[in-house]
C-alpha cells in the first residue's frame, strides 16, 4: 500500500485485504467481468483518474489501490490526495495506469468503498467543525454495516472523529438492560469491577441525575453515558461529576443539536448516524485514453 494515501489514522492491511477479497468475489462471481473480457482486447492498457464530484472529506483511497492491485499487481498509481483530505468538487484524487480489463472490473467495487467511506468521513467532519470551539470530541458507535466496522471506524478517524469500542470484547459498557437484570446500579458495578482487568474501562449508562449519583456513590465506573438527557441535565451532570468521570452524551444527537450538547461541558458526543446514515460521497473514475 502506498503510504501517500494514508493519513495518521492507519488501518490494518489485513482488514483491507479481507474486505477487498469479499467484495470482488461478490462482484466477479464465477466467470469474472464477462463484458470487459468480451469487448476489450487482452493486453490493452488503460489510464484513468479518480475524481470527487462533490466536495467533502476523503476516505477509502487505500481500498481503491488494494482493489486494483488485486486484479493487476503491476498497476501504477499517482496519489494527488490522501485520506483525511478535505476537497472541493471536481478534485482529482489519484491517477491510475493499469491493465484495461482489470481497471474496468475493479471500478465499481473500488468506488463503492471510496464513496461510502468518504461519506462517513464527511459526516463526521461536519460534527467536528460544529463543536470545535468546545473540548468535546465526536465518537462513533457499534451501529455499523456488518463486516465493515473496522473500515467505517477508520473513516470516522479520517473525518477527525474518535472511536468508541470496536466490539463487545474490548470494553465494558453497562446499559439499562444489564442494570435491570443484575439488580441495580450498585450490584452491576460490583460484578463488573470483580472481573475487569486493569486495562479494561467500565462505562455505565444513566438516564437521570439520580442514577448518576448512584454511580458516583458505588464507585468503580470510568465513564458515564448520559442517555437522552436534556442540555440542562447534562450541565448539572458535569457539575455533579466535577471531573471524577468521563462523560459521554448519547441519544439522537444531530448536526442541529451537536453544538448545544458540546457546550454543556461533556467530554464526548456519540453518534450512530455518522456511520449508519451518512450519505454516499460521489466519487467517480474517468477513463483517459
Amino acid at each position: 500500500m502506498s503510504p501517500l494515501l494514508y493519513p495518521d489514522a492507519f488501518i490494518s492491511p489485513l482488514e483491507i485485504d479481507e474486505a477487498v477479497t469479499r467484495a470482488l468475489a461478490e462482484d466477479l462471481g464465477r466467470a469474472g467481468d464477462v463484458t470487459s473480457t468480451a469487448t476489450v482486447p487482452a493486453g490493452t492498457r488503460g489510464r484513468a483518474v479518480v475524481v470527487a464530484r462533490k466536495g467533502g472529506t476523503i476516505a477509502g483511497l487505500p481500498l481503491i489501490e488494494a482493489t486494483l492491485r488485486r486484479l493487476d499487481p503491476g498497476v501504477s498509481i499517482t496519489a494527488h490526495k490522501r485520506d483525511g483530505a478535505t476537497v472541493e468538487a471536481k478534485t482529482k484524487l489519484m491517477t491510475i495506469e493499469a491493465d484495461a480489463r482489470a481497471l474496468l472490473a475493479a471500478e465499481r467495487t473500488a468506488l463503492n468503498f471510496a464513496g461510502h467511506l468518504s461519506g462517513i468521513a464527511t459526516a463526521t467532519a461536519g460534527f467536528v467543525k460544529l463543536i470545535a470551539h468546545t473540548k468535546a470530541r465526536v465518537c462513533c458507535t457499534r451501529k455499523t454495516t456488518p463486516g465493515l466496522r473496522a473500515l467505517e471506524k477508520y473513516a470516522v478517524r479520517c473525518g477527525g472523529g474518535f472511536n468508541h469500542r470496536f466490539g463487545l470484547d474490548d470494553a465494558i459498557l453497562i446499559k439499562d438492560n444489564h442494570i435491570a437484570i443484575a439488580g441495580g446500579i450498585a450490584a452491576v458495578l460490583m460484578r463488573a469491577k470483580a472481573v475487569a482487568g486493569h486495562l479494561v474501562k467500565i462505562e455505565i449508562e444513566v438516564d437521570t441525575l439520580d442514577q448518576l449519583r448512584e454511580v458516583l456513590d458505588a464507585g468503580g465506573a470510568d465513564v458515564a453515558l448520559l442517555d437522552n438527557m436534556s442540555p440542562d441535565d447534562m450541565r448539572q451532570a458535569v457539575e455533579l461529576v466535577a471531573g471524577r468521570l468521563v462523560l459521554e452524551a448519547s441519544g439522537g444527537i444531530t448536526l442541529e443539536t451537536a453544538a448545544q450538547v458540546a457546550e454543556t461541558g461533556v467530554d464526548y458526543l456519540s453518534s450512530g448516524a455518522i456511520t449508519h446514515s451518512a450519505p454516499n460521497l460521489d466519487v467517480a473514475l474517468d477513463i483517459e485514453m
